[in-house]
């Protein structure tokens, strides 16, 4: 008899000593497809591990060390995004090349040669180039100016004498020695200026020294490049599609992963380049420090078009790749239980996405610390 009263007791132990094991969602939890979890054992334990079905078993603790935040993702309408390649390019109105006419030597100007990085003002002088010619045409110059000086000194000579006679001589003649004297005068300044002529190369436009490629003594051809100037504030950014109609669908664009610049559509090209057509878009800062960007530095251009796309709008950092190199989120499913769910999502700007496929409007969507959640194991 004793034994069968102490039956009951028994089972209850047994009972309360197995469901210590057992861990079951929390009230309201729901798969990714909607499936109510409510009630279902998951098992598993109380530690931080990944389970053998590939949830993550994340205690309270654990969960505020970590940074663990979640979201009630709601169903929402965005944009279309497209990723381009492109590139930085200098915008033609605001930036400007200083070349050299002709060959010579490079000096240095009144402030010294500026380098990369230096700001400068339009008109401001860069350096000096002092022409050299060849051998046989300086010494013809030199010729040329040695007989017209000789030339201006008699014709100075008559000038005198004639002055001297004033009164007796036309005043016709005195005038036409005068011109000839001066004519003289004027062609042996030019010779004389084109024998060590040294020209000024000035900053065509204000902004900062992008290229340079200018030495003291440097000795340069015709239509070389010796300093670049770009407007940090106006670049432009050259992206290209293969789908010539794009630029007419364009909402707005940012680049992937720079934050503090919006981009503005100014159009597309009618020709195709390397089978693509380049569409070119102006930098907008919308930030009082706007990023650095370089001429030349490649992008990514995020297009968003005036495409409505229906999805679940998350923060980039919410989305994490698994063993598989897949990416997926992870859902709460209970009170420390995270489900990883593979996901299809489009980037819309530099900071969020939209999962277009792999949620439900009622998921609750871990957006900080679900890197932390991959490398459980």
């Amino acid at each position: 008899m004793t034994s069968v009263r102490l039956m009951p007791k028994i089972l209850v132990i047994i009972a309360l000593v197995g469901g210590s094991s057992i861990v079951h969602a929390g009230p309201g939890a729901h798969g990714p497809h909607g499936e109510h979890l409510e009630g279902a054992s998951l098992g598993g334990g109380s530690a931080l591990r990944r389970l053998p079905d590939g949830t993550v078993n994340v205690p309270k603790l654990a969960q505020r060390r970590m940074g663990i935040r979640t979201v009630l993702a709601p169903l929402s309408t965005a944009a279309v995004s497209v990723q381009l390649p492109g590139q930085v390019v200098m915008d033609p109105n605001a930036g400007g090349r200083v070349q050299a006419a002709h060959g010579g030597r490079v000096e240095a100007g009144p402030h010294g040669l500026p380098v990369a990085g230096e700001t400068v003002r339009k008109g401001q002088v860069l350096a000096h180039l002092r022409h050299h010619a060849e051998p046989y045409a300086e010494a013809n110059q030199r010729s040329a100016a040695a007989e017209l000086r000789a030339s201006r000194v008699i014709a100075q000579q008559r000038v005198q004498r004639l002055e001297s006679l004033e009164g007796t001589v036309p005043r016709k003649e005195i005038e036409a020695a005068r011109a000839e004297l001066a004519g003289l005068q004027q062609r042996e300044r030019a010779v004389g200026a084109s024998v060590s002529f040294r020209e000024a190369l000035v900053a065509p436009v204000s902004g900062v020294i992008a290229h340079a490629n200018a030495v003291n003594g440097q000795v340069v051809d015709d239509k070389d490049v010796l300093f670049e100037i770009v407007d940090p504030q106006r670049m432009l950014v050259e992206a290209t599609t293969a789908d010539p109609s794009l630029a007419a669908r364009i909402d707005r664009a940012t680049l992937a992963g720079i934050d503090g610049v919006v981009l503005r559509v100014v159009g597309a090209g009618r020709s195709l380049r390397d089978g693509r057509v380049p569409i070119t878009l102006r930098t907008q800062a919308t930030a009082a420090s706007a990023p650095a960007l370089a001429v030349g530095q490649p992008v990514t251009v995020v297009v968003l078009t005036k495409e409505p796309l229906r999805g679940v709008v998350l923060p980039a950092e919410a989305i994490v790749r698994n063993a598989a190199n897949e990416p997926v989120v992870y859902v709460k499913i209970g009170a420390e239980r995270y489900l990883p769910q593979p996901i299809v999502s489009q980037p819309l700007d530099a900071r969020t996405v939209v999962v277009t496929q792999g949620l439900a409007a009622d998921n609750r969507v871990v957006v900080q610390g679900a890197a932390m959640l991959g490398q459980v194991r």
